[in-house]
């Protein structure tokens, strides 16, 4: 059986350098938490550093006598690398496995933010700060995705949540350290300093220990499982019709997911909210947004509720669009505070279950590859999102149409997920039943250590919500 497992592997593709041979189980505890407070780290780097670097904003326009608009580009170009370069990742965690990756990562995204402290204009800032700093955390941040759901199966989405509340607990501390870091030491110390912490994401990548399958009892090199063929980019993903009808989905929410946070201090003072006022906002939406995340991520991980955890996304990107539209309507101060707090609900939840149910759908296998294609076709929209909301603002001076814009776009892609999966992806193939049902025989056999493909496990996730966490995996298991 062991045998008949390996060409089906090989020809699934996707599988890193550091993995070990397939029959691995993801042991859900022990070492998994350290690699959970890893993957907690590097989420929130990668999410709240490219908003952190804001506080430097008014002390780079004084400097380089340049206007907000050059300085809106250096998170603009931390968030593009971030999201674009996820094919990069996924060939560079295929071909070298997940910590080298993640170290060199750590490396770049430190490096950058040291030279940054010495440039002399905007454009060396573009290169230092956006594009080296934010290619280092992309490179921290799907490998450290990917080796979290390795080690989590049946607590994957809770795991998932807690690793994903890292982003709005980094963004309320990393926001007032810098700054006290530009009132004391200038923007130029502040970067240094910042770089220095930046170094962290090296010990986070010390935590990511490849997992290691048990030497068979013979002793026999013959009798040794060989590690998979990889591939250095899995295209296949793509005739996968889940995968295509996720991709869409999750294009067009990023449109106007993050536009909401963006312009609601704004709308506030559009209102003639105080401007400490205007600014508490946020802090209301990323205080709700911590607990959010974990909460969406234990909810999803009960076995009644997991194999339908697609229909949770929807619904939680439906509740966001929603936010949106009744948060159209605020005309005072109370209106955005109850807004700011529905919506960091919704935006939790969708942080908590988006790379959960990328899983699901894609399957083991072929992850590392989705989530760095997917992460790719996110960064074209979330390059077109603000500012589309931003022109249409201009044209308008109406926050309200811009609300309005950024819901009916989150609304759409919960639809195209919704009426998607309800038409395509629960539906497959009749032929791929008997494989499924095979595997599944197999299963039952305890001498015998049997890899499952994408198929079986979105099989499993879906259709045996009461045999949840208990199938064997291989170790290629990811989000």
């Amino acid at each position: 059986m062991a045998g008949e497992a390996k060409p089906a592997l090989q020809a699934m593709g996707g599988a890193v350098v550091d993995d070990g041979p397939t029959g691995i189980r993801a042991p859900d505890g022990g070492w998994g938490w350290a690699v959970l407070f890893g993957c907690f780290i590097i989420t929130g780097f990668s999410y709240a550093f490219p908003k952190a670097v804001s506080v430097f904003f008014k002390e780079l326009m004084h400097e380089f006598g340049i206007g907000y608009s050059d300085t809106a580009w250096i998170s603009s170009i931390l968030l593009a690398m971030l999201y674009g370069t996820g094919p990069l990742c996924s060939v560079c965690v295929n071909r070298f496995g997940c910590r080298p990756v993640m170290l060199v990562g750590g490396l770049f995204a430190s490096l950058g933010m040291v030279a940054a402290s010495f440039c002399q204009s905007i454009i060396q800032i573009y290169l230092t700060t956006g594009v080296i700093t934010g290619l280092g955390l992309a490179l921290n941040f799907q490998p450290s995705l990917i080796m979290l759901n390795r080690y989590f199966n049946k607590r994957r989405p809770i795991a998932n949540g807690l690793a994903a509340a890292g982003s709005p607990v980094f963004l309320c501390a990393l926001s007032p350290l810098g700054q006290v870091l530009q009132d004391h030491y200038g923007w130029r110390g502040g970067f240094l300093i910042l770089g220095g912490l930046l170094l962290n994401c090296c010990v986070c990548a010390a935590l990511m220990r490849p997992l290691v399958a048990p030497q068979p009892s013979g002793g026999s090199e013959s009798q040794a499982p060989q590690r998979p063929s990889r591939r250095l980019l899995d295209l296949s993903v793509f005739r996968d019709r889940g995968f295509l009808i996720y991709a869409v989905a999750a294009s067009i929410m990023v449109l106007g997911l993050f536009v909401p946070p963006v312009f609601v201090v704004s709308y506030a003072k559009d209102l003639g909210v105080p401007d400490t006022k205007a600014a508490f906002l946020l802090t209301i939406l990323g205080f709700i947004d911590i607990f959010a995340r974990p909460t969406a991520g234990f909810i999803t991980g009960l076995k009644k509720v997991r194999p339908y955890s697609v229909y949770l996304f929807s619904f939680a990107m439906f509740f966001n669009g929603f936010t949106d539209l009744t948060g159209s309507t605020a005309s005072d101060y109370g209106g955005l505070v109850v807004f700011c707090i529905f919506f960091g609900i919704s935006y939790g939840m969708v942080g908590a279950l988006q790379f959960e149910v990328l899983m699901a759908i894609v399957g083991t296998h072929k992850f590392s590859s989705a989530i760095g294609l997917v992460l790719l076709l996110e960064a074209v929209a979330v390059l077109i999102g603000p500012p589309s909301g931003g022109k249409l603002l201009d044209a308008t001076k109406v926050y309200k149409y811009v609300f309005i814009l950024a819901g009916a776009e989150v609304l759409t892609s919960s639809l195209v997920l919704l009426l998607g999966n309800f038409f395509c992806i629960r539906k497959r193939p009749e032929v791929a039943q008997p494989e499924v049902a095979a595997s599944e025989d197999a299963l039952h056999k305890p001498p015998v250590d049997v890899g499952v493909d994408s198929r079986e496990v979105e099989h499993f996730l879906k259709e045996q919500p009461e045999k949840n966490g208990e199938v064997v995996h291989t170790p290629e298991t990811s989000v």
